[in-house]
């Protein structure tokens, strides 16, 4: 039951974040999603997989909770698994690293990454997230759907926008942009968000924090500056 509810609160914690997207590369997608049938939808599919978890709820579960059609219903997902999707692709867009919100040239390389590495880590650490995490792990062995739609629309997908941001920093010398990009995110799922989502005393810190962003970003540099 403790699992359900943490679930429950996970899933409406995401789909908050969706509701208040307002960057520009996601700006038309955000506008379709606040049309009221499209709105009731995405009500009803977080309560019944917070009720029920992710297996045990079907689209006809989901077109009857919203009061729609099952004709809208497909007409907004196609899937169940492409609606699960876009709560994490606007989740991510919003929280990790939107496009146009990426430090400039301007800014120093080692400041920069900082920036980056903080605001991903705070993002990695909030209870919402860990617990979005925990979900997709204890029921993507099963629903492999699952998975996928939030390893894609998550994980790569913030891989990718990172990757491209370190290949137009001249000072970086990241011949493959991607894997650098991985191992940046690697140095910063380090101890502290392993402790994290296990559940393990103590709570991040804010000290703690900082502590792994500045030891993730010299380790980095020191293998990719130019």
């Amino acid at each position: 039951m403790a699992g359900r509810s943490r679930l429950n609160w996970t899933v409406q914690s995401v789909l908050a974040i969706a509701a208040h997207l307002r960057h520009s590369h996601a700006m038309a997608q955000v506008e379709e999603s606040e049309s009221p049938k499209r709105r009731a939808i995405l009500n009803a599919a977080t309560e019944l997989f917070a009720a029920r978890g992710y297996g045990a709820v079907s689209m006809d579960a989901i077109a009857r909770s919203a009061d729609v059609s099952k004709a809208t219903l497909y007409a907004h997902f196609e899937s169940k698994d492409r609606l699960f999707a876009t709560i994490v692709q606007v989740a991510c867009l919003e929280n990790i690293m939107p496009a146009d919100d990426l430090p400039d040239g301007a800014t120093p390389d080692e400041a920069a990454l900082r920036a980056i590495g903080t605001r991903i880590l705070r993002f990695f650490l909030r209870d919402r997230s860990l617990a979005i995490h925990r979900l997709v792990i204890a029921e993507s062995v099963r629903f492999p759907e699952l998975g996928r739609a939030f390893y894609d629309n998550g994980p790569v997908a913030g891989r990718k926008r990172l990757a491209a941001w370190m290949a137009g920093r001249p000072a970086l010398a990241v011949p493959e942009p991607e894997m650098a990009a991985e191992q940046f995110l690697g140095l910063l799922r380090a101890g502290l968000y392993l402790r994290a989502t296990l559940g393990l005393a103590p709570e991040p810190t804010e000290p703690a924090i900082d502590a792994v962003v500045i030891a993730a970003v010299q380790t980095f540099l020191r293998a990719y500056s130019a």
